[in-house]
């Protein structure tokens, strides 16, 4: 990928200078974005290995000369304060935004499981006029972004043109993460130097995350846990971080036991994918320090079933696009099932009525929200929506419901625009699928309320079933009715093929609503 005399003539001459001058910025105490302790990292360690992927492995000097490469090529074919990255997971995302912020601009990356529609619109809307991509992942979605550049085929040139990195101030605008469009067009969160460095930190200190650790990237990176915590993070840190494009679970099981990874952050449905490889051993897992989920809440039957055969407790996180992500971590010497653990160094945390708005005690469910350096900027070109994201304490208003305990531990328990009222009282879907997912037969359930003209709503579950289970709608209400107040129970359950899921896995409630009237899928 490089040529044999970059890499000699970065190593003897650019590498001794470059991290003088940049050891010499740290010390004198200047406040630096996110690119700075990468580079710093890449020039002290330059022949160690950072990170390995589907394709190949890449040492640190060969990320930050891939990096000045392909920022000699935007510079030369881009104007825009924008460049977007359309790519699969792979060691590729952290090359494509370390030569953004090298050069000043700001990184976009974009989803591509979007449809073309909204991808279309993502980048329309941050006013990039250059895509970094490669052709496999165009061809395999057979779209065309305005002004492609292939990062493959730029990546040969010998020496890359010598700079200073840009060094914008804390508030500079660092990254526009898109949300997933749940509720309407994608909104562009706008994401700091400062927000996404402060987040940094605030794992690395709240964990002791440091060099010796081996991170396992699962999740896409054009998700903020992916981005940020799998990424980032460990690019930052200095510690080795293994990607994989495709999600197979057989493979992540050997990949981790290959690399001995100690961390691996996951959604539930993936935790629950790699519970059922038949050939894992808890040997497989061994080397685990954290294992994480994220997303959504872990089902009581993967955690018992991933402690019980791998001898792994799955912790569990919490945080949003919007705070860059991670606000809370349930650390593994404070584990309490259900919990996302207390707030990160910095982040406050108010639960407050969802009638007066006024603080809550602990043990009270009321909405969650966030407020610290890891906060974004706002909504891209939303100044409205920028402000009625904040309360007047300047909180972010996350929309989920949560409580916390004696101790502070956060337990998140429902969506606030997913609460249903059933008879006056409030019922979250997510008590209901828990007793659904216990079920032997159910692999994953999704509720929603209906409208009912007596008791305001009521409840209604679509599963989806584990492979060669029957379905048996009476079996599964009389096992509804014996776990459940009897309000809570479903007037009806349905079996759909595949709950549809966002692009992390978790099943969107909302896009249920349309099985309702009968669709193809539902049987």
């Amino acid at each position: 990928m490089f040529a044999g005399r970059s890499l000699k003539y970065l190593s003897a001459i650019a590498v001794r200078r470059a991290e003088r001058s940049v050891i010499g910025v740290v010390e004198r105490g200047f406040r630096l974005s996110i690119h700075w302790p990468i580079i710093r990292r890449c020039l002290a360690r330059p022949l160690e290995i950072g990170v390995v992927d589907d394709t190949r492995s890449y040492r640190r000097l060969e990320i930050l000369a891939a990096a000045l490469m392909l920022a000699d090529e935007i510079e030369a074919r881009s104007k825009s304060p924008t460049v977007g990255m359309l790519m699969p997971t792979s060691g590729a995302a952290g090359i494509v935004a370390l030569a953004c912020w090298i050069l000043g601009r700001v990184f976009v990356p974009l989803n591509y499981l979007l449809k073309r529609e909204e991808l279309e619109y993502v980048v329309k809307d941050c006013g990039t006029d250059l895509v970094v991509t490669v052709k496999p992942m165009l061809e395999f979605m057979g779209y065309q972004p305005p002004a492609p550049l292939f990062m493959l085929d730029k990546m040969a040139k010998s020496v890359p043109t010598p700079r200073w990195p840009a060094r914008p101030d804390d508030d500079q605008l660092a990254i526009l993460l898109y949300t997933s469009g749940t509720t309407g067009r994608p909104k562009g969160v706008m994401l700091t130097h400062g927000n996404v460095s402060a987040n940094i930190r605030q794992c690395q200190q709240w964990v002791a995350f440091g060099r010796t650790e081996v991170v396992m990237g699962v999740l896409p990176q054009f998700h903020s846990f992916g981005l940020t915590v799998l990424t980032l993070l460990p690019l930052s840190v200095g510690c080795k971080a293994v990607y994989t494009a495709r999600f197979v679970p057989q493979k992540i099981v050997r990949l981790i036991r290959e690399h001995q990874a100690t961390a691996l952050i996951a959604i539930p449905s993936m935790y629950n994918a790699m519970l059922h490889v038949k050939e894992g051993v808890p040997a497989d897992f061994a080397s685990l320090r954290f294992a994480v989920s994220g997303g959504e809440p872990l089902p009581d039957a993967v955690a018992r079933g991933f402690k019980e055969r791998f001898g792994v407790t799955i912790a569990e996180g919490y945080g949003l696009t919007e705070t860059a992500p991670v606000t809370n971590w349930c650390r593994p010497a404070e584990y309490k099932p259900h919990s996302v653990g207390r707030p990160l160094p910095g982040v406050e945390q108010r639960i407050v009525s969802m009638e007066t708005g006024e603080d809550l005690g602990p043990n009270t469910d009321g909405e969650v929200r966030i407020k610290g350096p890891n906060l974004m900027k706002g909504y891209f070109g939303m100044p409205e929506e920028s402000a009625a994201a904040l309360d007047e304490r300047g909180f972010l208003r996350t929309g989920d419901i949560g409580r916390t305990d004696d101790d502070g531990h956060l337990f998140i328990t429902g969506r606030l625009k997913e609460m249903m009222i059933i008879a006056g009282e409030n019922v979250f879907p997510r008590e209901i699928e828990e007793v659904l997912n216990a079920h032997e037969s159910v692999k994953d359930a999704g509720v929603i309320g209906i409208t009912d003209p007596v008791r305001g709503e009521h409840p209604m579950a679509f599963v989806e079933l584990r492979e060669g289970a029957n379905f048996d709608q009476t079996a599964l209400l009389g096992w509804c009715r014996q776990r459940l107040a009897g309000y809570k129970v479903p007037r009806e359950i349905r079996r759909v093929e595949a709950l549809p899921r966002n692009p992390t896995g978790k099943v969107m409630r909302r896009e249920l609503k349309p099985l309702v009237t009968g669709d193809a899928h539902v049987m």
